[in-house]
Formats: structure tokens, C-alpha cells, sequence
């Protein structure tokens, strides 16, 4: 999806890391993925960083305010109404952790968790509108959260989002794709999915989400990682939409890197 204002509500609109320390995640995000960043950020928003490919918003790092703060990247999915879908999401059996509370004029945040215990965040925009750019390297282009009750989760996004299922061949359910509502499901519309936690995943591992950022080459970019200090979660293997690879960075938080065909 190319970056434009007003995103349809459920679509990723955001992504943020929340780090032990914005000067170094400014260092290892600059060197990795190229991005430039905000020098007027204060103490009023909690010195929360935008950072920038090519001139245009693609992020945001935030520094953490206590020890109980994970170390972690974080989505949002757009809303014309945070304190409405705030509702449905509860009723469908997720809860709200935070919010909606306003964030000066910059829009409505929330933040909420769905039935598996998975954390994702709400945006309703007001002057900040989200990503100026994404799908190309150095910018977001995909998110997917990982589970243990597949059925729990479609069930929980698609009737609170209005998403639109479909599951990848050969898979077997495993995985399944989700576009907006009302598009066709399939690969050419979609922005994201589910992905069911296997053996792979160690038990004590919550439900999560996982941010993808584009890249030019992921061979490159994993052992670029490590350069700086990161390490790799999955070394890179091919997929049906490219090559990937799940990184550290250099403070723990996790990410994955897609480099399309």
C-alpha cells in the first residue's frame, strides 16, 4: 500500500518502538534502515521521535518511562472513532489497556490487547495522519500477529476490524492473510495476517505482533544488523512474498525485514 492520508479504519496506520535508549535505537535504526529523525522532540509528549525515509514520517521511537515497559515494536490500525472501536473490542472479548486519550492536536491513541493477550495499538487521526510512506525500503509493509487459538483470533479481527480473510495455500490454516473490509482477500490487497504459534515458539511466548519493514536486500540488511550490534531471531529464507528474515535490534526489540520479488 502506498502512504496517503486517511487510512481506512482497520488498516496500519503507525508503528512505534518503545527502547531503554533513544540515542542508541536512533544510532541503530539510522545506520540500518537509513532513517533521519525528529531534533524537537520534548518533554510534553514524552520525547517520542519520529523518524523519516526519504524526507517522509515511516516510524517512531519512544524511550521508556519505566522498567515494566516492554522493549518492543508496537502497530496501530486506524480509526475514525478510537473511543467506538474502543467498545467493540471489548465486546468482542479483547480489553483496553489505555486510552482513548488525546494527544494534544496530534490525534486519539489507544492501546488494547485481543483475546490471546496480543497488544496492538488505535489511532484516530488528527494532525499527525500516520505513515507518509510505506511499501519501500526503509518503511513499513506488513504486520501480523502470532497465536495459539487461530479460530479465536480470526473470529476476534475480522468481526471487530471487518477484515477480510483468506488463507495461504499450502499452509493448512497456519497462516492467513487479511485485507481491508470490502476488498477482495487475496495477496494483491492485503497488509498483514495471522500466523498460528507452533512448536518452534517457546510455551512461556505471549501472543504478539510482528513488524515488518522493506528492504532493498535482507541478506544484507540481517548481516548489517549484527554489525551493529543486533542479532538474528530467523535468519533470511525465501516466502511466497519475497525474502525474509526476523531481527533484534541492539536494545531487544524484535522486527522482520521483507525484501519483495
Amino acid at each position: 500500500m502506498g502512504g496517503y492520508d486517511g487510512y481506512p479504519e482497520g488498516a496500519p496506520c503507525w508503528a512505534d518502538a518503545t527502547l531503554p535508549d533513544l540515542a542508541a535505537g536512533k544510532r541503530f535504526y539510522g545506520a540500518l534502515l537509513g532513517w533521519t529523525f525528529d531534533d524537537d522532540a520534548d518533554a510534553a509528549y514524552g520525547y517520542y521521535t519520529n523518524a523519516y525515509s526519504e524526507g517522509k514520517r515511516v516510524a517512531a521511537l519512544v524511550p521508556k518511562r519505566d522498567g515494566r515497559m516492554p522493549t518492543a515494536w508496537g502497530v496501530y490500525f486506524a480509526t475514525p472513532d478510537a473511543a467506538g472501536l474502543a467498545v467493540r473490542i471489548t465486546q468482542a472479548g479483547g480489553r483496553l489497556l489505555t486510552g482513548p486519550v488525546a494527544v494534544g492536536p496530534f490525534g486519539t491513541a489507544a492501546v488494547a490487547a485481543d483475546p490471546d493477550g496480543a497488544v496492538f495499538g488505535l489511532w484516530q487521526a488528527g494532525s499527525h495522519t500516520g505513515f507518509e510512506r510505506t511499501g519501500e525500503p526503509g518503511s513499513f509493509c506488513w504486520a501480523e500477529v502470532y497465536v495459539r487459538d487461530a479460530a479465536r483470533a480470526d473470529a476476534f479481527y475480522e468481526s471487530v476490524f471487518g477484515f477480510e480473510g483468506d488463507d495461504l495455500d499450502g499452509t493448512d490454516g497456519d497462516f492467513r492473510t487479511w485485507s481491508p473490509a470490502g476488498a477482495a482477500p487475496g495477496p494483491d490487497t492485503a497488509f498483514g495476517g495471522r500466523a498460528l504459534m507452533g512448536d518452534t515458539f517457546p510455551p512461556e511466548m505471549p501472543a504478539h505482533f510482528l513488524v515488518y519493514f522493506a528492504v532493498a536486500d535482507c541478506d544484507a540488511t540481517a548481516a548489517a544488523c549484527v554489525e551493529l550490534g543486533g542479532r538474528l531471531k530467523a535468519e533470511p529464507f525465501d516466502i511466497a512474498y519475497g525474502r525474509m528474515a526476523v531481527l533484534h535490534d541492539d536494545q531487544g526489540a524484535s522486527f522482520a525485514v521483507l525484501q519483495r520479488d
